[in-house]
């Protein structure tokens, strides 16, 4: 069953309106509620008191009301008096400042200290309450790294960091070695002399930054994992969740998700358009609906990291607080946002929040509530949504077939791109990897967002965005595939320790394509370079790669670099494309592979869930569908906003 859920704090509200507040949300159609991640003050309001009877209070009453329950441990947000009495828990920014109280995430995750008192938070809330039949969920934590916090270069950091070094390197000759310390004199005659990549006087050792980089994603883990334990111990059966985040690379969360069960992550279309976009012609296009293939994308990579289970634990319910602008969704992209998430396959979606807080600092973070309890243009949209769901339900349970295509994405890959612009120092790789996501998208096709390490048989075509650093298992898996496989500039680029391999690049990946890099370059955005080819004209921009090989590139440029490598089913593309030339280059990738794509029509985007075809209208214009459909949900003409749904066996083309 796929459920609807939304986020509560009755620790933020009178007890005498939690009974209606739960009868409310039966009303609209939801059916799990998250409670919990931010109330370790009102759990324990002074070291060893423990106020339980509100929280036991809060907990009985949702579930008379006949709710789920997803119980967050509260270890975001440290109380103060656990802060006066260890303040070496708090993180250092690069700089050596104080990330102190005052708001949340203010710990750091290599605080020794601050994991025993986790600890014993984290272990009495699962005692108490891990067999009550309405938790039936646990979330650990809430938004690992939010506001930048992955990286702390505290004491506790600096000392985690050189024995993780000694661990790894095993002696710190082969550390040096491995480095490359050698260069600019930067040896070290033991472990204890290693120091954080911060404050040089110009450029950091990219190896050091890159082991930084897995030791701070190593310290989540270990963090999350601590949380697991016990919780698996104490409250058995449970499903195990976080909630990540949307644009946030700086931790693993692959290798984060092996202690879970489930992956969710919090959903702010609008947010994270205004945050993230720098081209302002998308920002005018978009602010009301946020763009068409960032939510998608996020939905596809949380279900790969979850491994087929995925939630969205907060989904946005009107205007935020938090980006530069807050603007209000257009009417209907509520509901639009949260069938989205449903076509593709998550379980449940959560609404941030149910009622919207009058203080502090999210007073204008909308809610499906105004303060006031009366209901917003949110939780008209959820009860609607919910009415729609219902009937759907059978039909959406059914098995889908695999998308044609899949995109591999690498975090330590992206990291390795960050380091050493190796994507170009004008160029943002995770951009990149969206423009790659958005050229299948607006193709009118599936598409699965895979990890390295993932199971690879039956797709038709598949997109290598990122792997900097050469995989043994995804390269067996290439060598054995049918599929077409296309490698983007910079594969194989790199080795474990941020060096460029002995062979050059793009190293192991040669035993597909039997092509050597010897130069690259990175240029000005004005540099624009044009490329003819038998299928197209192309323009390259920011980054390229001249090739050395026997084989014929499909296209010259007017300085003589060859342009696009093929061997067998296998490509080469070493030239970063301006995005109209991605999409065009893209769509022959899709056409050699023999994957059907349909006419792009402006924001309007599909996606197959079990025997449901979707389509949703993120576009300025009304647009008109197949008048010959029996539409299960909505109708051929389809406004801006809005969503129609149809037997799959009918082509969205």
């Amino acid at each position: 069953m796929i459920k609807l859920g939304v986020c509560y704090y009755p620790e933020q509200w009178d007890p005498s309106i939690w009974a209606q507040d739960a009868q409310r949300m039966v009303e609209t159609g939801i059916s799990v509620v998250r409670i919990g991640e931010f109330a370790w003050s009102r759990i324990e309001p002074n070291s060893g008191e423990y106020h339980f009877e509100w929280l036991d209070q809060a907990i009985d009453t949702l579930a008379k009301a006949g709710l789920e329950i997803v119980l967050g441990t509260p270890t975001a947000t440290p109380p103060k008096w656990l802060v006066d009495q260890f303040p070496e828990i708090l993180p250092l920014d690069e700089n050596g400042a104080v990330r102190g109280f005052g708001s949340r995430r203010h710990y750091c995750f290599s605080s020794k200290v601050y994991r025993v008192e986790c600890k014993r938070i984290v272990s009495l809330l699962a005692q108490r309450y891990g067999n009550h039949p309405a938790v039936v969920a646990w979330q650990t934590d809430n938004e690992y790294g939010c506001h930048d916090t992955i990286f702390s270069y505290s004491v506790a950091a600096k000392v985690a960091f050189r024995q993780w070094c000694d661990e790894h390197y095993e002696s710190i000759e082969l550390l040096n070695v491995a480095w490359g310390n050698v260069f600019w004199s930067m040896e070290y005659q033991g472990f204890e002399e290693i120091e954080l990549p911060t404050g040089a006087v110009t450029e950091l050792n990219p190896a050091h930054q890159l082991a930084f980089w897995r030791f701070s994603s190593d310290q989540v883990v270990s963090f999350n994992k601590l949380q697991t334990e016990i919780l698996r111990k104490h409250s058995p059966g449970r499903s195990l969740i976080h909630n990540y985040m949307g644009n946030f690379l700086s931790f693993d969360h692959f290798d984060v998700a092996k202690d879970l069960d489930i992956a969710s992550w919090d959903s702010y279309p609008l947010g994270f358009l205004d945050r993230d976009a720098n081209d302002p012609d998308e920002l005018k296009k978009w602010y009301r609906t946020g763009h068409p293939d960032t939510a998608a994308l996020h939905h596809d990579l949380y279900r790969a990291v979850g491994d087929g289970r995925w939630w969205v634990m907060e989904q946005q319910p009107g205007p935020v607080n938090w980006a530069p602008h807050n603007p209000s969704p257009l009417p209907g992209m509520v509901r639009l946002w949260g069938w989205e998430a449903i076509a593709h396959g998550a379980e449940v979606v959560s609404y941030f929040r149910w009622r919207q807080a009058p203080f502090a600092q999210e007073q204008n973070h909308a809610g499906l509530l105004l303060p006031d309890g009366a209901p917003d243009t949110g939780a008209i949209e959820v009860t609607q949504l919910s009415k729609e769901l219902e009937p759907l339900q059978a039909l959406l349970a059914q098995s889908t077939t695999k998308p044609a295509v899949a995109i591999v994405f690498d975090y330590i890959g992206n990291a390795v791109q960050d380091i050493t612009s190796v994507a170009g120092a004008n160029h943002r790789p995770y951009d990149y990897f969206a423009q790659i996501y958005s050229a299948c998208r607006g193709c009118g096709i599936d598409v699965d967002i895979v990890g390295a390490h993932s199971e690879l048989a039956g797709y038709k075509l598949i997109i290598v965005a990122n792997q900097m650093i050469a995989s043994d298992t995804l390269l067996a898996q290439l060598q054995n595939s049918d599929a077409q496989v296309l490698l983007m500039t910079g594969c194989g680029s790199r080795t474990e320790e941020c060096a460029i391999p002995s062979s050059l690049a793009p190293g192991d990946f040669r035993s597909l394509i039997n092509i050597t890099i010897n130069r690259s370059e990175s240029l000005p955005e004005c540099a624009q370079l044009p490329v003819s080819t038998a299928n197209g004209n192309y323009i390259a921009s920011t980054w390229r790669e001249r090739i050395v090989t026997d084989l014929e590139p499909k296209g010259v440029f007017e300085d003589g670099w060859g342009f696009h490598y093929v061997q067998g089913k296998v490509h080469y593309l070493n030239a970063v494309l301006t995005k109209l030339s991605l999409q065009q280059f893209i769509r022959h990738r899709l056409d050699d592979a023999d994957v059907a794509i349909c006419d792009e029509i402006d924001g309007i985007r599909y996606r197959a869930c079990g025997s449901v075809q979707f389509a949703f209208n993120y576009g300025p214009d009304t647009v008109t569908l197949s008048e010959q459909t029996d539409y299960l949900l909505g109708q051929a003409r389809l406004v801006p906003g809005d969503v129609a749904a149809w037997s799959s066996d009918i082509s969205a083309c």
